[in-house]
């Protein structure tokens, strides 16, 4: 009898430990999600205070073209409208995450109208790795893929 309660006890932390691991994953995903949502506004805004909170001082920013960019070379691309993107749209987007780093995948379907090129429609892949520090996530890394 005493065997049994205790492995009814051992059953219940384990479930409890699984329970609340999946709880804090869900909580963590969620903030990503809205680190996520909140930089594609920006985006679509060209509001640098907030880019710059939301970019990490280390951040690399991939483009599809293989062009690279720093954290003030991104905040400013955006501020002085050197890109203007009119409409984002993100699909099929997944957030893992490990400790205090997540990854963000999804595809970003758009609309452009930087000057000097007019209107594009452009539809590409996107991984993202956001950091969290400080309590606060910010994007680390960012590189942009052709599709197929």
């Amino acid at each position: 009898m005493l065997n049994k309660k205790i492995s009814l006890l051992i059953m219940s932390l384990i479930l409890t430990t699984v329970v609340y691991n999946a709880s804090a994953q869900d909580k963590l995903a969620k903030e990503v999600e809205k680190a996520v949502e909140e930089l594609t506004q920006a985006m679509l805004k060209a509001e640098g205070t907030t880019l710059n909170r939301l970019a990490s001082d280390h951040l690399s920013y991939g483009h599809s073209s293989g062009k690279m960019e720093t954290k003030a070379d991104f905040v400013q691309t955006f501020v002085s409208g050197a890109s203007v993107f009119e409409d984002i749209q993100l699909t099929k987007q997944t957030i893992q995450i490990v400790d205090k780093t997540a990854i963000v995948r999804h595809t970003l379907s758009a609309t452009t109208n930087d000057p000097g090129k007019g209107k594009a429609n452009i539809k590409l892949g996107i991984v993202l790795t956001w950091v969290k520090t400080n309590n606060q996530w910010q994007l680390l890394a960012r590189q942009a893929f052709k599709l197929p």
